[in-house]
């Protein structure tokens, strides 16, 4: 496990050799920054406003199974509740574990650094973007599928992004790597309730489009 055993002695030799690595600061706490709530926040924000008018616009082409009510406002709203849900599920889980965390770290005001609640605020915030971003082009093709390539690419950005915010963390020395590898799973059980809640009630038929 994370916070006992040889596997902790394992990830605390790799953070260790990642902290010290020849990775710039600056760069590493540029991208370390990028999963605080201050960041993340406004950028899904952004995309909430923008996925939510383009649902609007196009509610009444949206309607199906004969006149059901197209709740075009659920996605962005789940989007709001997922990250919502970072802190109420890593507070506890930081307090159950009580992991200690790096060197750099020592004499904070407490030891509960697993999960990364920066990691899990990225993977979910730049996540659900994402997904609010490749549902808007459906809509904006009309009902038809978002293409593969740009589904692809920008997938991968959010890979990357989130690959270089955990590697940031590790780099300054704020959490080990499996602390940021715990916060990625989690994220993935919440991006995965997110397109849960939007195929089964959206209304509009389109969960594909969250789907690469």
């Amino acid at each position: 496990m994370a916070d006992h055993g040889p596997l902790r002695t394992l990830d605390e030799r790799l953070g260790r050799t990642l902290a010290a690595g020849d990775l710039p600061v600056g760069p590493a706490e540029f991208c370390a920054d990028l999963g605080n709530t201050a960041v993340a926040l406004p950028v899904l924000c952004v995309v909430m406003v923008w996925a939510g008018w383009q649902g609007w616009r196009g509610r009444s082409r949206e309607a199906s199974n004969e006149g059901a009510p197209v709740r075009w406002w659920l996605a962005p709203l789940a989007a709001g509740l997922a990250l919502a849900a970072v802190p109420a599920l890593v507070v506890p889980l930081k307090l159950w574990l009580a992991r200690p965390g790096p060197p750099q770290m020592a004499g904070g005001a407490h030891d509960g650094f697993y999960p990364s609640g920066h990691g899990a605020t990225a993977a979910v915030a730049y996540g659900v973007a994402a997904l609010l971003v490749i549902r808007g082009r459906w809509r904006m093709r009309a009902g038809r599928p978002a293409a593969r390539p740009v589904t692809a690419v920008v997938m991968a950005a959010v890979a990357l992004l989130n690959a270089a915010v955990g590697l940031g963390l590790v780099r300054r020395g704020y959490h080990w790597p499996l602390d940021v590898v715990g916060s990625w799973c989690l994220a993935g059980v919440l991006l995965a309730v997110w397109c849960a809640v939007c195929d089964r009630w959206s209304g509009t038929g389109d969960g594909r489009a969250s789907r690469p």
